[in-house]
């Protein structure tokens, strides 16, 4: 299955000054900060809503390189497969890799009972959780990160608590109606965050 590209968005102040993959994102600021190097840039994991750090030593090409997506290579070994990955315990050629799992003498007896054995089980109770939850856990990693950046960009901003209880309460009309004296582009960029279509 393939997974969205990881983007950032980055901020001069209070002005969107590019967006997009990191690679071009790092290009841009290395740019912005050549021009003016007294701007204050943050730049935000568009998913997250932490702020990353960028290291723009070097040239611009220098910049894209380090930047670049992975190679299929580089994924197969951080994924434990392929000449550099480090074998250990689990299935690293499944990606599976052991971790500790502490349960109660009830839950193993429940789960000796269980087709497939106690590992079978407690995938399909992930999987069902995973599938249950998919909506709430969505919505509440947005607001996190939407907070995230209220937090790094408009702390100082006016009704910035107000916004944040109405972000919490799942009040989008008065998250907006807290935003509207706000910067446009941060106004945009967080109701991205919070509600999708960033």
């Amino acid at each position: 299955m393939e997974t969205a590209p990881h983007t950032v968005t980055a901020f001069a102040g209070f002005t969107r000054l590019a967006a997009g993959l990191p690679a071009d994102v790092a290009v841009a600021v290395q740019r912005a900060l050549s021009a003016q190097p007294d701007v204050s840039v943050l730049v935000f994991d568009d998913t997250r809503g932490s702020v990353v750090d960028l290291d723009l030593r070097g040239d611009a090409a220098a910049v894209r390189r380090r930047y670049a997506p992975a190679r299929p290579d580089d994924t197969k070994a951080e994924a434990g497969e392929g000449p550099a990955a480090k074998r250990g315990r689990g299935r690293p050629r499944l990606g599976v890799v052991s971790r500790e799992v502490t349960l109660l003498p009830r839950h193993w007896d429940w789960l000796a009972t269980q087709p497939g054995g106690a590992s079978a089980a407690l995938r399909r109770l992930v999987e069902d959780a995973r599938r249950a939850r998919r909506d709430t856990d969505a919505a509440r990693a947005a607001r996190e990160a939407a907070y995230r950046v209220m937090s790094a960009l408009g702390g100082d901003l006016p009704n910035f608590e107000e916004a944040s209880r109405a972000l919490f309460a799942g009040d989008r009309p008065g998250f907006e109606t807290q935003l509207s004296d706000w910067p446009g582009d941060v106004r945009k960029y967080l109701l991205g965050l919070a509600y999708g279509a960033h």
